[in-house]
């Protein structure tokens, strides 16, 4: 029996998510016994691979690379995990939604710039109108709250999903319940 394949993706938060992922210590190289990671910020893989059994996604969808990613990994995917608050809901990334991309990046790159005051236009991905959570933009099979979700909560839920099932949380920790 072949090893199921781990993807993890960041877009646009603070890594929490995957600092979490990685305070599984010596729990992950039991998933890990299970399963492959084929793709993530931590390995140095450069393509979404196809063929993906579960994918954890962190962060909100703010930019055009963003949602790229995002639809990659959800059409490449067979189970999709929200992962933390940012992918969930939204949380600190869309605190600029009341602003206006215009606002932000005149705030960030002229305001408050001290040389070079422009916004760039090469390099940096180009902000979408609104920032969203991943549910707004794709399916989503599995949504692990927190901000970000304890080592324990991505452990239990990749363990239930390793073996097929999925995981059950407490009605505190389920999202829309």
């Amino acid at each position: 029996m072949s090893k199921l394949k781990i993807a993890t993706i960041w877009l646009d938060g603070c890594s929490g998510c995957h600092m979490s992922f990685l305070d599984m210590d010596d729990r992950l190289i039991g998933i890990l016994e299970l399963a492959d990671l084929v793709y993530s910020p931590l390995v140095d893989t450069k393509e979404f691979p196809e063929g993906v059994d579960i994918a954890l996604v962190e962060g909100a969808v703010s930019t055009t690379d963003d949602l790229k990613k995002l639809r990659k990994a959800r059409e490449h995917s067979k189970l999709l995990v929200a992962l933390g608050d940012c992918a969930v809901t939204g949380n600190v990334p869309s605190m600029r939604n009341t602003f206006g991309r215009t606002a932000v990046l005149d705030t960030v790159y002229i305001e408050n710039a001290t040389i070079q005051k422009q916004v760039p236009r090469e390099v940096i991905p180009r902000l979408l109108k609104f920032s969203k959570p991943v549910h707004e933009l794709v399916r989503v099979d599995v949504f692990l709250p927190g901000c970000p979700p304890s080592a324990d909560t991505i452990f239990y839920a990749l363990q239930e999903l390793v073996a097929g099932r999925v995981p059950q949380f407490e009605p505190a920790l389920r999202f829309g319940a």
